[in-house]
């Protein structure tokens, strides 16, 4: 069976995670890897096996490897641009790490050169190919809490405080060169958890109708002294007449809850984003626990997803996975609710 052979661009710790992957893909393999760091190149060359004539010190020279069918780039968010661009230019598939750029005039102009070239475009948000998103939008689909009117979504942990030695709560001090806290690097919650929230607000709204105009109201930010927002909470107005509430945190622990309301019942999901423990909650008339039978690394859905569309030739991915349109309206939201 032919398999489709995977790149990794940048070697942190989502590079790991989605390395690891592989070992459960029916449609990937990991062939190369790339990194400015020797260090971590020698590491995922010994961890995973990768030929040394495929382990690669220039972004570049991995992009235009000929054995490579599709890049993975795992740098943050800053340089998800540049190496766009690259592979635009070199005719490569790619799999970008969310969000897929830092600003809505970014992704306008890699929209323009995309489309132009009829290129394939990925975005990686992997909660979009797992079978616990699937199954939810059967539910909907299938009526089972009537028509949709609403939404409640977040993703927060509190990764700024620790406890000392007394057990006491502390404020741990910001690394103002770490990628989260980084301006200049695309950091703040509101691009590195917000993405998940505004992207399964905007495809829980395209489940009603069709709509064109997304409003942005009842902001709340807490900005940091570097400049990055660290808790921010929004509520998006649809023009179908669907809202949803948006939260994204590093202060506080919000979890990883959506509840998703009809006027007939309503879904709750545990675990939206890494279906650790899978299971769907649907309350109508006879409550109901919906366990989702899954034994996958998480990212070993997405691998294969977009292995399968591009052992098909597709120029974009199948349903549900997000279209350049769909990354388009994600981050004109992600840049109202910054502003």
């Amino acid at each position: 069976m032919k398999k489709v052979n995977w790149g990794i661009v940048g070697l942190g710790n989502i590079a790991d995670l989605f390395a690891k992957a592989f070992e459960f893909s029916i449609e990937g393999k990991l062939i190369g890897i790339s990194s400015k760091s020797s260090n971590k190149l020698n590491k995922f060359r010994q961890k995973f096996k990768i030929e040394e004539r495929y382990c690669f010190s220039n972004y570049e020279d991995l992009i235009i490897c000929d054995d490579i069918d599709i890049v993975y780039i795992a740098l943050p968010n800053s340089f998800h641009y540049k190496l766009i661009k690259k592979c635009i230019e070199n005719n490569k598939k790619f799999l970008v790490e969310k969000p897929a750029t830092i600003s809505f005039k970014e992704i306008q102009d890699l929209k323009k050169n995309i489309e132009s070239k009829n290129f394939f475009f990925a975005e990686a948000l992997m909660y979009r190919y797992h079978p616990q998103i699937l199954k939810v939008i059967e539910l909907i689909n299938t009526n089972q809490i009537g028509k949709i009117i609403s939404m409640e979504s977040y993703f927060g942990n509190d990764i700024l405080t620790r406890f000392n030695f007394l057990g006491i709560k502390i404020k741990k001090k910001i690394n103002k060169a770490h990628r989260l806290y980084n301006k200049d690097l695309g950091g703040g919650a509101i691009l590195d958890l917000g993405c998940y929230v505004v992207s399964l607000s905007t495809l829980i709204a395209s489940l009603i109708s069709k709509f064109e105009k997304v409003e942005i109201i009842n902001k709340k930010k807490e900005i940091s002294d570097t400049g990055v927002d660290i808790d921010s909470y929004a509520e998006l107005k649809f023009d179908n007449g669907f809202k949803s509430k948006i939260g994204a945190s590093f202060t506080k622990d919000l979890g990883r809850k959506t509840k998703i309301i009809g006027n007939k019942g309503e879904i709750i999901i545990e675990d939206t984003w890494f279906a650790q423990t899978p299971y769907i909650i649907l309350k109508n008339n006879n409550d109901k626990k919906i366990e989702i039978n899954n034994k996958k690394n998480i990212y070993s859905h997405e691998i294969d997803f977009v292995s399968k569309c591009v052992l098909e030739s597709k120029n974009q991915l199948d349903y549900p996975g997000l279209t350049m349109n769909d990354t388009v309206c994600n981050m004109k939201i992600l840049d109202d609710w910054l502003r």
